[in-house]
């Protein structure tokens, strides 16, 4: 407990201004009589309080009870005196978390001068020196009196100003440093702080009795779906370590998050703690719904309006095995995937993926089926890189559309493939700072089920910054680059185009790209490079408005090289699914034709969704 004394040489004047002796008094009077009969205005009152400023100013007007009544309605004369009565003592209780205990009020009320109704109330503060800390007294007693995790001395030293809050904090610290570190009998054996209000010093005391040090025993699980043993891949600990219940807390958040279970309990049985003072655990679970369902609408300029679908099976077996599919139905793009997950090693991080996929495209460059089954070991590093090595077989019979001859036709290619992605960002819906990365590789041989050797790579990066509180600036690239003796040789799948909503805003999805010299039919590259720059900048709530331009394209060098450029504005909303982009984008670099006004051809580009 802490116990505090107002210092002698706290003083309070008080006056009522405005004239003197009788005829002040007549007046005061006049204006309590006469507001009952409505003669006088709506009261008004404005209150002032000088000498003080920053936090000791703002804590006495949150705690000054006439400053927060001001603006009430139905505020009477009689109320005003008993606040201004009051006002004192109150500012005095206000300063003292600060340390001034020696606090002069000079208060001063002014009726209205006329039936205006207005009153004014000033303070005039003199808070004096703050009381400092004269001595301390700080012992830690118990098992851990020699434990280095508490600190030599406590953290208030003779000499400081005493602050409430700084001692509050000392002492929360303390608490949580003896919880911390296993000691779970701690007892405060004595905690108060003393105002001398002769010297106008502060004695502090803090006695702390640790007890004994107590340590995690065996844990054991009570729940009816998955194997104890992928359980305890789950447990980061080992019986015997120091009882810390960020341990725990850790655990339970662990098992949350797998979404196996609705609900995990962590019991601490300190009962049974016996003489070795290690404390068995009991973990109880309850096991979440099986099944999650979803379904969507939505719409990007890339494909068109969409409908979605998806079932997400938690748990299929006691392994912790999960099954999730998804169907997307668009005029441009459609997509049925199944990904199977098998969780391996540390279940938090690793597992195996097992994704059959059948993808219809019908865009301006290409049109057939695709169908791919992968297989795949998923990680998580330390450092928060996902890792996925994977193999894939994959079956496809797309044709160019533009110029079926140029077709590969019906292929087949066996593929191992490799990335590393990272996604960071203070907000993954709406975001103000963050990036998304993404390296990829991949490649196949000839002979071994594919058609033709070739070897591909791919660089995806895109950044989010926000500054000068109401901008963003947002960039991104993508490069790719593929060794292959021809584009010919690759499946029409893994050739490189450019265009849309995602790519060189101006023109259609995967629209850009090398083109035959003949027909003019893009047929893709063996290259990419894509960039782009936007401004955005904060309109009102959750509205903005940008500018931004997209360059560069797919090359190849057996045709002719073409650079794209586009330029345009946009508005956005920031949703709680994600921002809604409306961009208006003018292909800078496309031929004009027959276009009139001699503005470049434009393209509305519509996006929602999560900005990384």
């Amino acid at each position: 407990m802490a116990r505090f004394a107002r210092a002698p040489g706290a003083t309070r004047r008080t006056s009522f201004a405005g004239g003197a002796g009788q005829g002040l008094f007549v007046r005061f009077l006049l204006v309590v009589l006469l507001l009952p009969t409505g003669l006088v205005h709506a009261l008004t009152l404005d209150v002032k309080v000088e000498g003080l400023e920053g936090q000791p100013q703002a804590n006495v007007l949150a705690l000054l009870a006439i400053h927060q009544e001001r603006a009430d309605p139905e505020l009477t004369p009689e109320r005003v005196l008993g606040l201004h009565r009051l006002a004192p003592e109150q500012i005095r209780e206000a300063l003292a978390p600060f340390g001034f205990y020696r606090v002069a009020v000079e208060d001063r009320l002014e009726p209205p001068a006329a039936a205006d109704g207005r009153w004014t109330a000033v303070y005039r503060v003199a808070p004096g020196a703050p009381v400092k800390i004269g001595s301390v007294d700080y012992q830690v007693t118990g098992e851990g009196a020699d434990n280095p995790a508490f600190p030599k001395e406590f953290p208030m030293r003779v000499g400081d100003v005493l602050l409430h809050a700084a001692y509050e904090k000392a002492k929360s610290d303390l608490r949580y440093t003896a919880s911390s570190e296993g000691y779970l009998d701690t007892q405060l054996l004595r905690h108060q702080v003393l105002i001398d209000p002769v010297a106008y010093d502060a004695r502090v005391e803090f006695h702390l009795d640790t007890g004994p040090q107590y340590r995690i025993g065996a844990v054991s699980f009570k729940q009816d779906l998955l194997d104890e043993g992928l359980l305890r891949r789950y447990v980061k600990f080992k019986p015997g370590v120091v009882y810390d219940p960020d341990l725990l807390l850790g655990l339970q958040g662990r098992l949350l998050g797998t979404e196996y279970y609705s609900d995990v309990e962590i019991v601490p049985l300190t009962d049974q703690a016996g003489p070795n003072h290690e404390v068995p655990i009991e973990v109880i679970a309850k096991r979440n719904l099986p099944n999650k369902y979803r379904i969507g609408l939505g719409y990007a300029t890339d494909v068109g309006p969409r409908l979605s679908m998806d079932w997400h099976r938690r748990y299929l077996n006691r392994w912790g095995h999960k099954l999730r599919t998804e169907l997307s139905l668009a005029p441009a793009l459609s997509n049925l995937e199944l990904d199977y997950r098998i969780p391996i090693q540390d279940p938090t991080r690793d597992y195996i993926i097992v994704k059959p996929q059948s993808t219809y495209t019908d865009t301006a460059t290409r049109k057939g089926w695709v169908h791919t089954i992968q297989a795949a070991h998923s990680t998580l590093t330390p450092r928060g890189w996902r890792r996925n090595l994977g193999l894939d077989y994959r079956y496809e019979d797309l044709e160019l559309t533009d110029d079926a001859s140029a077709s590969p036709g019906a292929t087949s290619e066996l593929v191992p493939n490799f990335s590393w992605s990272k996604t960071v960002s203070d907000d993954p819906i709406n975001t103000n700072r963050g990036y998304r990365i993404k390296y990829s590789l991949l490649g196949a041989v000839e002979g071994l089920v594919s058609e033709a050797s070739y070897l591909s790579g791919q660089i995806q990066f895109k950044w989010v910054r926000r500054f000068a509180e109401r901008y963003r600036f947002i960039t991104r690239t993508d490069l790719g680059a593929t060794l292959a003796d021809s584009v010919d040789d690759l499946p029409a799948s893994r050739r490189f185009y450019a265009g849309g909503d995602n790519s060189i805003r101006g023109w259609g999805f995967d629209a850009l790209g090398p083109n035959d010299p003949d027909t003019d039919a893009a047929v893709g590259g063996r290259y990419l490079a894509v960039g782009s720059l936007e401004l955005e900048r904060q309109i009102k709530g959750p509205w903005s408005a940008a500018i931004f331009t997209d360059f560069g394209n797919a090359f190849d060098p057996d045709y002719e090289q073409r650079f794209a450029q586009s330029a345009g504005f946009g508005v956005r909303w920031a949703s709680p699914i994600g921002q809604v982009r409306l961009d208006l984008a003018f292909a800078l670099t496309k031929d004009q034709g027959d276009d009139e006004g001699g503005l470049p051809p434009a393209r509305l580009h519509i996006v929602i969704g999560p900005d990384l």
